[in-house]
């Protein structure tokens, strides 16, 4: 597949998702509602390998390293977001998580000394303009007190953890890992590790057997772990934390789009201007920069000769 329809699919399926997860809220915990998603997302991946014939036998330590890629990306990062907005609205935890893209910078030039262009500089910046611009009327009207701080940092602590796992995946494919292998031990470890936050915290395994809690967890396993997560991490491989990152800013981009035909959502001046900045950043992160034309010094009467 061309990495501009994995790029496409990225953020049509996460841009979605935003709606599709207010199906899962309600009276089922949000760390249940996460062990059925990934739980189930990590047998159909499994079901796959073996009718692919991947491998699924590795070693301690490659297990190691695929239990640590599953508790950062399908584990703590999630939790975090979770508990994050039970203190800040959505669309502060969609502008704090926006800074997966910096944090993606910074990291893979830390773990894979990956160059820092000012394209991307220039690009993050716009993007980061336009999801402020595109939220703001929520963001004028939160009160920025102790709550609000502790939401923010938790939010920043599940983007970190989120970013981590970005680079483990890197790593993983670094190390010849089949994706579709790694991924699906990555989910399980992520599924027990919300299993036992669930028993800790007290929480009970309730489940929700009407139509809208299932289809949105049927969407959210196939589509928005098993697919997406898919398409995603095999374009961080294929062109890099930096420009992969993007996704992660233009799909709030998508939902607004979505929303604005499924739920009536009313646009304002702050929409367009945020879409606008959002757009045009991608356009900058994405546009494949011009390669500087090599002058041909001129020969001296020596090689003339």
């Amino acid at each position: 597949m061309s990495n501009t329809f994995l790029y496409i699919v990225t953020v049509v399926i996460w841009g979605s998702t935003w709606i599709v997860i207010n199906y899962q809220l309600g009276d089922v915990a949000p760390e249940a509602s996460l062990v059925y998603r990934f739980g189930l997302a990590a047998v159909i991946l499994f079901a796959l390998c073996k009718i692919k014939k991947l491998p699924l036998k590795f070693s301690k330590q490659q297990h190691m390293q695929l239990f640590a890629f599953g508790l950062t990306l399908f584990g703590c990062n999630y939790y975090f977001l979770y508990n994050a907005q039970q203190h800040i609205n959505s669309a502060l935890t969609c502008i704090a998580f926006s800074m997966l893209l910096f944090f993606n910078v910074i990291n893979a030039r830390i773990w894979f000394k990956t160059k820092i262009t000012k394209q991307i500089y220039m690009g993050g910046a716009l993007g980061l303009l336009g999801m402020v611009t595109l939220f703001w009327p929520e963001v004028t009207s939160t009160t920025l007190g102790t709550e609000t701080l502790f939401g923010l940092a938790l939010c920043l602590v599940g983007t970190l953890f989120a970013s981590t796992g970005n680079m483990l995946s890197i790593r993983n494919q670094q190390l010849k890992l089949p994706l579709l292998s790694a991924n699906a031990w990555a989910m399980a470890y992520g599924a027990s590790f919300m299993a036992i936050m669930l028993v800790v915290q007290g929480k009970s395994f309730s489940f929700s057997f009407t139509l809208p809690y299932i289809s949105s967890l049927l969407y959210l396993s196939i589509f928005g772990s098993v697919i997406a997560f898919g398409s995603y991490l095999t374009l961080l491989n294929r062109i890099g934390a930096h420009q992969a990152s993007y996704a992660n800013i233009i799909f709030p981009a998508v939902a607004v789009v979505i929303s604005t035909f499924v739920e009536g959502f009313s646009w304002s001046i702050h929409t367009v201007l945020g879409l606008v900045f959002i757009l045009l950043g991608n356009l900058v992160v994405l546009t494949k920069p011009k390669k500087e034309k090599q002058v041909t010094p001129a020969l001296t009467q020596t090689e003339l000769s």
